[in-house]
């Protein structure tokens, strides 16, 4: 960055692994190429101070006596002090087992009494980042080859099918939860109504906000897309009648299964040759795994179109495209946009405009058209948006914006009706359900309860009962 050290210059000392990164900079995860020991990544309980030093936590010793207290401490606060690895020996009140103890002091590993330690280290995960601690057997591995697999995690693209690992660290479910691709409950509930799109959960007595609502409405993303062109998809886990607990994730997301990461499938490797055709670094794989889709990944691509006001005069999305056959319309609209769930291969018309072009001589040809079709055919060009070469696959959504004052096609009305159905079904969900828990709330409060009065016909001093109280109107329990 600015005032920083250039690449070029930044010499073996500036990348290396230094004893201060323990616990607060990962040595395994950074780039492989000319950025190599400059790009770092945090460990996984590093912090940052109030004056930017990385804090790293660690478990106070009093007299050989491991204690809960957790305490933060920067490079500087823990030079000269003796802190012994987190998978010490430990009996089972907190004390160390062994009179020596190995440790680090100022960046040597030592031997010393236990009583002279002064922390130990609150995890083995403090050493190394998010991605290095989701690698199983990680002491066993080469440290070139974790660095490797921490960045090839990030290149992982959510599959059709997840499946979560076989083989974890723990650390899955973990990830999974805090990236926020998975959904999780706000509050305990019993779960309402479940669909493809939305989760209606309805909150219990001994966990509901007297400030809020008891109703929470889940809404999930449906094959939208990221920024690296991947498909985003929420499944619900739940399902009607379910009970649930804060923080329960009762939806997954890409790349996560049963709220587990999943970045690929638990395949069978034989080792073993196959006719010379797996030589060297050639893998052979099973016909089936293409068949089954075992590895089929979607991707989303967005194409948009701007109609604007040119100094000839307005451009126009129109389904009338001069030179364009009804077969090359067969999937447009009467508003010239294609229908969602539409095929498309290269070529195919998107969404058909029309702009308009200048006057210019017309050959004999061009004059007989005219005469024919109209002014149309001669006055405008094509300027539709088609499907780029190489692109085939089906669209999942259109979405139409306008700027203020323009007047709205049958399309965009269309669009906006569904979303105000949408929310509108949710408020009438939501209104159900308030008025259910409401009338069963009054009901245990009137049940054995002498009448003081009542509707008309109603004898005094009766004892309510649930039977009782059903056979009057709700407007008359009031």
């Amino acid at each position: 960055g600015q005032g920083g050290v250039a690449r070029a210059r930044a010499g073996v000392e500036m990348r290396d692994v230094h004893p201060t990164h323990y616990g607060r900079i990962c040595p395994a995860e950074t780039s492989e190429g000319h950025n190599i020991g400059l790009v770092s990544s945090l460990t996984s309980f590093a912090r940052v101070n109030a004056y930017g030093f990385i804090e790293t936590p660690y478990r106070k010793v009093c007299d050989g006596k491991v204690t809960n207290d957790v305490v933060y401490l920067s490079a500087m606060e823990e030079e000269n002090r003796y802190i012994a690895q987190a998978n010490s020996s430990l009996d089972e009140d907190g004390s160390f087992t062994e009179e020596l103890v190995f440790c680090r002091c100022a960046g040597e590993e030592i031997l010393v009494p236990r009583e002279k330690i002064d922390f130990i280290d609150a995890s083995p995960k403090q050493v190394v980042s998010i991605a290095a601690s989701l690698i199983p057997f990680l002491e066993n591995d080469d440290s070139n080859r974790v660095l490797m697999g921490c960045n090839m995690q990030r290149q992982a693209v959510p599959l059709l099918k997840a499946e979560a690992p076989f083989v974890g660290t723990g650390m899955e479910s973990v990830v999974a939860k805090s990236s926020g691709a998975a959904i999780v409950a706000k509050r305990a509930g019993i779960v309402e109504q479940v669909d493809a799109i939305r989760i209606v959960i309805r909150s219990v007595e001994g966990d509901l906000d007297p400030s809020t609502s008891g109703v929470d409405i889940y809404r999930l993303m449906k094959f939208q897309r990221s920024n690296q062109n991947t498909c985003v998809n929420q499944r619900p886990l739940v399902k009607v009648g379910d009970e649930v607990r804060r923080n329960d994730i009762i939806a997954d997301g890409p790349s996560t299964d049963l709220g587990d990461l999943a970045l690929g499938r638990n395949m069978l490797v034989a080792f073993m040759p196959w006719h010379g055709y797996n030589f060297e670094d050639s893998m052979l794989i099973s016909e089936r795994m293409v068949s089954e889709d075992v590895f089929t990944s979607i991707h989303i691509e967005e194409f948009e179109v701007m109609a604007r006001d040119t100094k000839l005069g307005p451009e126009e999305i129109t389904r009338d495209i001069p030179n364009v056959s009804e077969e090359g319309l067969k999937n447009i609209d009467e508003c010239g946009i294609i229908c969602v769930g539409a095929e498309v291969n290269p070529g195919d018309i998107l969404v058909g405009k029309i702009t308009p072009k200048g006057e210019s001589p017309m050959t004999p040809e061009e004059k007989l058209l005219r005469a024919i079709f109209g002014e149309k055919a001669v006055d405008v060009r094509d300027t539709s948006l088609r499907v780029p070469s190489g692109v085939s696959g089906t669209v999942v959504d259109v979405r139409i914006f306008n700027r203020h004052g323009i007047d709205k096609n049958e399309r965009s009305i269309s669009v906006e009706r569904e979303q105000i159905e949408l929310l509108a079904r949710d408020k009438d969900d939501e209104q159900v359900i308030l008025d259910r828990n409401i009338y069963s709330r009054l009901m245990e409060i009137l049940c054995g309860q002498n009448a003081v009065s009542g509707p008309k016909g109603f004898k005094k001093s009766t004892v309510l009962s649930s039977d009782l109280i059903s056979e009057y109107p709700r407007s008359q329990w009031w």
